[in-house]
């Protein structure tokens, strides 16, 4: 039977209610890319001591990079209705904002396939906020994530979409 959306429209929910992985293999492998955002607020302090490599646990750039990169390639491990990919490029660009004060985390993954990777996206940048928070909490407990959101994905059925552009 064919993978039918849900009243809802839904696409992981089957028409007699039930979550199920939808059906890909009739769609065409495309180039498809997405991007997701998050950031950590903290105190100017707490940016200071990351940014001058004072913080106890060793280089939190560096190592959240590295998580994110990971979280993006374990995405179906984590999310249980996502597809395995076989991701061709994933980006993890860290940049301090002294207006939070914190840090900006942007993911870009990409990958030429049937279903897209805003998941992936969303998944490096919630996994590199964590991080963040996890190599220098000895600073500060009191950081706060934030601001998880897909900023932008191409390709596909649906298209490209933007944020604060509509649908």
């Amino acid at each position: 039977m064919a993978d039918m959306p849900h009243a809802s429209g839904l696409t992981h929910i089957a028409a007699s209610g039930e979550a199920h992985m939808v059906d890909v293999s009739g769609k065409a492998v495309t180039a498809r890319s997405a991007t997701a955002e998050g950031v950590v607020r903290m105190r100017q302090a707490t940016l200071d001591a990351i940014l001058s490599g004072n913080a106890a646990k060793g280089d939190v750039i560096a190592t959240a990079r590295i998580a994110g990169i990971m979280a993006a390639k374990k995405t179906s491990d984590l999310i249980p209705l996502c597809h395995p990919l076989a991701i061709s490029k994933v980006t993890v660009e860290i940049e301090p904002d002294t207006a939070l004060p914190g840090l900006r985390v942007a993911a870009t993954v990409k990958v030429e396939g049937k279903t897209g990777v805003e998941m992936e996206a969303l998944t490096a940048a919630s996994i590199t906020c964590l991080t963040i928070y996890d190599m220098a909490k000895a600073i500060e407990k009191g950081m706060v994530i934030g601001d998880i959101r897909l900023l932008e994905k191409t390709g596909g059925k649906s298209g490209d979409w933007r944020e604060g552009a509509q649908g």
